[in-house]
């Protein structure tokens, strides 16, 4: 577990979609990032233009985006 004062790096690898924008220049995306260096996840949440502020979000496995995905390709074709 990290020390709460280390600080998190993120790479974004991909850009994958914009999905809305609100009146304070934030867009809702999402993107395939690094975290810490790691393995980059499909990430879910805001970031501000300059892509160095964001709010909490969510990131996904290949495995969880793929259920994900039938989950609501299921509920949006009911």
């Amino acid at each position: 577990m990290k020390p709460k004062d280390q600080e998190v790096t993120y790479q974004i690898v991909k850009s994958l979609q914009v999905l809305s924008a609100n009146d304070r220049g934030w867009t809702k995306e999402v993107n395939l990032v690094s975290w810490n260096g790691r393995e980059p996840r499909i990430d879910i949440r805001e970031w501000n233009h300059e892509l160095n502020r964001m709010s909490k979000g969510m990131t996904l496995t290949r495995e969880e985006a793929t259920l994900l995905f039938k989950a609501l390709q299921e509920h949006l074709e009911a």
